[in-house]
């Protein structure tokens, strides 16, 4: 965790000048905010059009995707500065997400690796990587503006698909890779390894390889455990296998788990990242993940513990907690 500083290193860093002209009429300043919000949903419109005026009104210049600011009225439009679209972040400090865990995941396609930070908004169901509601909107543009906020690193995944020793494809993902059945009425039978050794082999839906963020998304809807963010651990939970030895595997953040698709089998697949990025794999090949070098930068009001996260999200029952008893 690291305090909140002056503007971030990498693509975002760099601050280009503009007259005000150029803005629309948006108020002059030296620090940037970029919003991206899910605009094809009317509650992201209007908290967009809400979130725009707390910023500007602290003295924040606010930028945003043009295609995403013509959605919004033309008062907030007169606001905004359109982000330059070779270079989103175009010097922001910090991205404020709009909507669910989609957007946020979406959010971290532009900002990994650049050193931004984004902290989301949740307009979703659940929406474990965000940080504020929609109620906290005012409360929140407070603490952007004085920089009050921490910011935490969430480790990421290299993904490598080989077919016959030769890498034919490349990824990244922040909750998980999942290789997965294409056609609905076969399986694929794949080997896992770890390290470099064959632990089982089975036929199934497919298989997650999910990080600790990734614990409660669709590793956790197929049975796999929840993994507090602080566990250094990478994750593997079967899809739907048919095996009698098919339990998820929580190994070390050091290790190389991997999927093998095996030769000719029937079934065909594909590889998913987050499930937004997506390549078919070719028979046989072989899909490995790897702890990335590059993490992805959450901006945090607070730190409360993630136990008490995990039953707010879920609406956990705890009526009957006492806790522990004192003298």
């Amino acid at each position: 965790m690291v305090r909140a500083g002056g503007p971030a290193d990498g693509r975002g860093g760099a601050r280009r000048g503009r007259r005000a002209g150029d803005r629309g009429g948006a108020a002059v300043s030296d620090r940037r905010v970029l919003v991206l919000a899910h605009t094809g949903r009317p509650i992201a419109v209007t908290v967009a059009e809400e979130l725009v005026g707390l910023l500007q009104s602290s003295g924040l210049e606010v930028m945003m995707p043009a295609e995403e600011a013509a959605e919004l009225a033309p008062g907030a439009q007169s606001l905004i500065t359109p982000s330059d679209p070779a270079d989103v972040l175009d010097g922001a400090e910090l991205v404020v997400v709009l909507g669910g865990d989609g957007t946020i995941l979406r959010a971290a396609e532009i900002t990994r690796g650049t050193g931004v930070p984004l902290l989301g908004v949740n307009l979703g169901h659940v929406g474990f990587l965000a940080e504020s509601e929609r109620d906290d909107l005012a409360y929140t543009a407070q603490r952007i503006a004085a920089r009050d906020y921490e910011v935490e690193e969430r480790m990421t995944l290299e993904v490598a698909v080989f077919k016959d020793g030769v890498q034919v494809g490349a990824a990244w993902a922040i909750n998980e890779a999942s290789v997965e059945k294409v056609d609905r009425e076969r399986m694929i039978e794949v080997v896992l390894e770890v390290d470099g050794r064959p632990v089982t082999e089975f036929g199934c839906d497919g298989v997650v390889l999910a990080t600790p963020t990734g614990s409660t998304a669709y590793s956790f809807s197929a049975g796999g455990p929840v993994v507090w963010p602080e566990v250094e651990a990478l994750l593997l939970t079967p899809l739907s296998a048919h095996a009698l030895f098919a339990r998820p595997l929580v190994v070390a953040p050091t290790s190389v788990p991997a999927v093998e698709l095996v030769p000719g089998t029937p079934g065909r697949a594909t590889l998913w990242c987050d499930g937004r990025r997506n390549m078919d794999l070719p028979e046989g090949a072989r899909v490995e993940v790897r702890r990335s070098d590059t993490p992805v930068r959450l901006a945090r009001l607070a730190r409360p513990p993630f136990t008490d996260r995990l039953v707010a999200k879920f609406r956990l029952p705890v009526h009957g907690w006492r806790g522990a008893s004192r003298d």
